[in-house]
């Protein structure tokens, strides 16, 4: 008998303490330098408020954009979350990818804060695959980045 459960659910967490307040975290994620300075994001396009755009882009070419990641914010707090729904990868290499989810989460702790983020969404198919093996490996290192230039 072969069961007919729910298909596998795939998603990329990562927590982590950083020595920064919950709004700094935050920031990181919606303001231009801080996004350039910690993730390399060349330009973006982000309206801090529910239903606004959440667009990054990196690999700008005299010819073209390299990656372009973008969403739309369902839920944003400037002291605790970020959430990008319909979150979709562009690349000149892949297909698009998406829609996706994106969850930044931060509670404040005793030493700072701590950031729980979450991308979830990834569908089946090899490029899928490349995508989320990609992600899983990229987020811990991009995050460990980013307590590291916060807590300088």
């Amino acid at each position: 008998m072969v069961s007919m459960g729910r298909p596998r659910q795939r998603k990329v967490e990562v927590t982590l303490p950083i020595k920064s307040s919950s709004t700094n975290i935050i920031k990181a994620f919606t303001d231009p330098t801080m996004l350039k300075n910690w993730w390399n994001v060349e330009r973006c396009l982000i309206d801090k408020q529910q239903g606004g755009v959440y667009t990054l882009v990196w690999g700008i070419l005299p010819e073209r954009l390299q990656y372009i990641s973008s969403g739309i914010i369902k839920e944003y707090d400037e002291n605790h979350v970020l959430h990008i729904e319909n979150f979709i990868y562009v690349s000149t290499e892949r297909p698009v990818l998406g829609p996706m989810d994106l969850r930044i989460v931060v509670w404040p702790r005793n030493t700072g804060s701590e950031i729980n983020l979450v991308q979830s969404g990834y569908q089946e198919g090899v490029h899928w695959d490349w995508y989320y093996l990609a992600v899983k490996a990229a987020w811990p290192k991009m995050i460990a980045h980013l307590k590291k230039y916060l807590e300088q």
